[in-house]
């Protein structure tokens, strides 16, 4: 029998239910049978949205580039972002991955204002009383290592905190970090557009 379950992957919680040093990691958070995995990644930096489940099909579905399902994420970035930044996070961006120049596909990117209700950060992000920041969406068809954290500081305006917010139409909606909330495989594949 598959299962689905929805969840918030906090901060600096590896996105795995192995253990790998002295990491927090899923199992910490997440009480689920041993047969459920997560489906894409979470670097231990940022926290957000994450799809667990035993169902191996769907991991092809989402993980595979030619389905190509919409991610949006909520960064709050250092400095007041500008029309130009935005722009180019829009249009692409030459990134380094792998030790290969990379070209990133088109996304959108807009200033979110005012900022996003988030839960707090433990820890919390430093603060600098010189130094503004922005929060901005971004959503993105595409998921390459780091990707966004690349991106942002290419434009000039280094991310502090990332949130994945969404898959397709599944939101963290109603979720604090480390919790979670099951779903029917219907309603899954349907929200995912599968």
């Amino acid at each position: 029998m598959h299962l689905y379950y929805i969840i918030y992957k906090p901060f600096q919680v590896l996105s795995q239910f192995t253990t790998e040093g002295d990491k927090r990691t899923l199992k910490d958070f997440f009480p689920v049978p041993r047969d459920l995995y997560p489906v894409g990644r979470l670097d231990f930096d940022s926290e957000g949205l994450l799809i667990l489940t035993n169902d191996i099909q769907l991991n092809h579905r989402l993980l595979n580039p030619k389905f190509m399902h919409d991610r949006e994420y909520w960064i709050q970035v250092e400095g007041s972002i500008d029309p130009v930044a935005l722009q180019q996070l829009e249009t692409g961006l030459s990134i380094n991955i792998d030790g290969k120049e990379y070209l990133t596909k088109p996304a959108k990117a807009e200033l979110l204002v005012p900022p996003p209700l988030v839960a707090e950060r433990d820890p919390p992000i430093r603060y600098r009383a010189q130094i503004p920041t922005s929060w901005i969406k971004m959503v993105l068809k595409e998921g390459k290592n780091r990707q966004v954290r690349k991106m942002t500081a290419k434009a000039g305006f280094p991310t502090l905190r990332l949130i994945r917010y969404r898959i397709e139409k599944i939101t963290l909606e109603g979720l604090q970090p480390g919790e979670m909330r099951s779903m029917t495989q219907q309603a899954l594949y349907t929200a995912l557009g599968c």
